[in-house]
């Protein structure tokens, strides 16, 4: 393992969670509730990284901001009720966090979901107790891409940011991540959308599944060993 990094953070939907399922059925109800055709599941899972607000609107575009409002309130009264039921750790990632632990890495989290409902999901998969640091949308006055949340969860789990990495989904995440002075890599599992480009967000790498993880710590490694000699 590469002696500099000692901690890895994850965004929580669409890089730690596939939280896609549960907060597409709560827009299905919401758009039945109002008497609309549901959009199909694959026209929302990628927007579902950019939370309730860009859901709504995209279940409802005509909307004016104050029904915009309600509807976003209503949206997330759904949710709540039914955070986990389908909600789970992306394929692979199970086994990645174990090893991870057991080589010594600190896991946490830094998320811009709001900690009523990012604790109770961690809480519902058993995840809590794992993880050094759990930083929510709420926790400061700050959210990605600010590098302040960054920040804290590396004071939290006792690690210099210099010696962590951070992976999401979302160019956010990597703004955020560099601001803060950690290496940084995009989950391709996530909600990209297919007009983004990952690319120019600037990244160490990206890894088509959690299991590259391994190969890429392995070329760090390799680098610093180049650097030492």
């Amino acid at each position: 393992m590469s002696e500099t990094l000692r901690g890895v953070l994850f965004d929580l939907d669409g890089t730690l969670l596939d939280t896609a399922p549960d907060m597409y059925r709560a827009l299905e109800r919401l758009m039945l509730e109002q008497e609309l055709e549901p959009l199909p599941f694959p026209a929302v899972r990628d927007h579902v990284s950019h939370g309730s607000q860009a859901l709504v609107q995209l279940g409802f575009p005509d909307a004016d901001p104050v029904m915009r409002e309600t509807l976003k309130r209503r949206y997330l009264e759904i949710y709540a009720d039914n955070l986990c039921l389908e909600t789970a750790l992306f394929p692979g990632l199970a086994e990645v966090l174990a090893e991870m632990e057991a080589r010594g890495l600190r896991l946490g989290v830094v998320t811009n979901k709001p900690a009523w409902l990012t604790q109770p999901l961690m809480d519902a998969l058993q995840l809590t107790s794992r993880f050094a640091t759990i930083i929510s949308g709420d926790t400061l006055p700050q959210r990605k891409p600010a590098p302040e949340p960054m920040w804290l969860a590396a004071a939290q789990a006792g690690i210099p940011p210099d010696r962590i990495v951070y992976l999401g989904d979302a160019e956010r995440d990597i703004a955020a991540g560099r601001a803060a002075g950690m290496r940084t890599l995009v989950a391709d599992w996530g909600y990209i959308h297919t007009n983004e480009d990952p690319d120019t967000w600037r990244a160490d790498a990206r890894l088509q599944v959690p299991a590259d993880f391994w190969s890429w710590l392995e070329s760090l490694a390799n680098a610093d060993q180049c650097l030492a000699s």
